[in-house]
């Protein structure tokens, strides 16, 4: 199970055999079922998460119930309310399992320690939020600037993993449009 994060982690930094095991003994493995949250609003985010293996999804409610989601999660990517887990305070989003997960996760105050012992793991670190935050921009730009067939066409093109696990609702709730015109999209593109 360390292989894959490993293989992730090395693929940005490079760490020597005994920082590889410091590394690894500091992650706690986290299974959860499809449907299972891994955290809701006002809990505490002390964790972020790395997926093994499975599919997830980050939400927010708003005032009137309707559902916003925010990020998918499969194999090789990270997962957590980041604001939350940054800014030590409780949860904003739901996080759940679309498909049974496993998951790597890595406690806030042990990444702190994570950084001091072997600082090459801020860089890894900030180049995941660099790279993260580029995404959000983009993803923000194109909801403005693109039309729902450009932005399904640009999420199926970017993310070809996630549109073939994920339901069709979920992905139209993650563009912003109607289920049903998501349908009618992809009646008119096949």
């Amino acid at each position: 199970m360390h292989k894959e994060i490993l293989k992730h982690v090395t693929s940005k930094i490079n760490l020597s055999k005994d920082e590889q095991r410091e590394f690894t003994g500091v992650l706690s493995e986290k299974r959860i079922s499809k449907k299972e949250f891994l955290f809701k609003p006002g809990q505490a985010v002390d964790y972020e998460y790395y997926v093994v293996q499975g599919c997830l999804k980050a939400f927010y409610l708003d005032e009137n119930g309707n559902k916003h989601i925010i990020q998918f999660a499969v194999e090789d990517w990270w997962i957590s309310d980041f604001e939350a887990f940054f800014g030590n305070y409780p949860a904003q989003l739901y996080v759940e399992a679309i498909e049974d997960s496993v998951l790597l996760g890595i406690h806030r105050d042990t990444l702190e320690t994570l950084y001091k012992r072997i600082p090459k793991f801020e860089r890894f670190f900030r180049i995941k939020t660099t790279n993260a935050f580029v995404a959000l921009r983009s993803r923000i730009l194109s909801s403005l600037q693109k039309n729902n067939k450009e932005r399904y066409l640009e999420f199926c093109q970017t993310y070809p993993q996630i549109e073939k696990r994920v339901p069709n609702y979920h992905i139209a709730n993650y563009l912003g449009i109607k289920p049903e015109s998501l349908s009618r999209l992809r009646k008119e593109l096949s």
